[in-house]
């Protein structure tokens, strides 16, 4: 299930919405290492609730595409690639956006609000965690008929939120509060009438 055995090709074709994410974050990534326009982007993009607070609102969005080093680029990256084909797959292009970015807007949100005014972060750990979120909705509904994604899904949930609170520099808020929309909206994707229509529509 997710086991990627695609090929390259193959991979952007089925999955272009992950695909799309994946490249811009790593285009962003790039564009981080030229001198002084690194700094630029950072500086219009980072997560700062005090500029927030001033008015600068395309903060609630940036942060997800922005990351603070290769290897929190990478960590992210890879959970997308990962485990976002076939949430893609099963919800569509648009919910799966909506599920991603929605995510991302609350975990920022919600760190806005309880994080203080000098508070930054960068990531797109809180959309990451929304995908796990929506998961955990399929399995609400699915109970015992998913014992395969049941078996992967949970420990890497359980997982994923005991490092949150372990790892030192997270943003836990936005993990939380990604994680909790994912599952929100999940539960209104996922719910068995609308699967139903979805199978009747294909």
């Amino acid at each position: 299930m997710f086991i990627r055995t695609e090929s390259f090709s193959q991979y952007l074709r089925l999955y272009p919405v992950v695909s799309t994410l994946i490249a811009l974050n790593l285009l962003v990534h790039i564009l981080t290492w030229i001198p002084i326009l690194g700094g630029q982007i950072f500086s219009f993009g980072v997560g700062s609730n005090f500029l927030i607070n001033a008015g600068e609102w395309w903060r609630f969005f940036t942060p997800m595409f922005l990351h603070g080093g290769i290897m929190h680029l990478l960590f992210n990256m890879f959970s997308l690639f990962l485990f976002g084909p076939e949430l893609e797959r099963l919800t569509g292009k648009v919910r799966f956006i909506t599920i991603y970015v929605l995510s991302g807007f609350f975990g920022t949100l919600v760190t806005y609000f309880l994080q203080p005014l000098d508070y930054l972060h960068v990531g797109a750990s809180g959309a990451i965690f929304g995908i796990f979120g929506a998961f955990a909705a399929l399995l609400y509904y699915g109970r015992r008929a998913l014992p395969q994604l049941r078996q992967i899904i949970l420990p890497i949930i359980v997982i994923s939120i005991i490092m949150t609170f372990l790892t030192p520099n997270v943003n836990a808020t936005a993990h939380i509060a990604g994680m909790i929309t994912g599952f929100l909206i999940g539960l209104s994707y996922f719910h068995p009438k609308r699967i139903v229509s979805w199978k009747k529509r294909k």
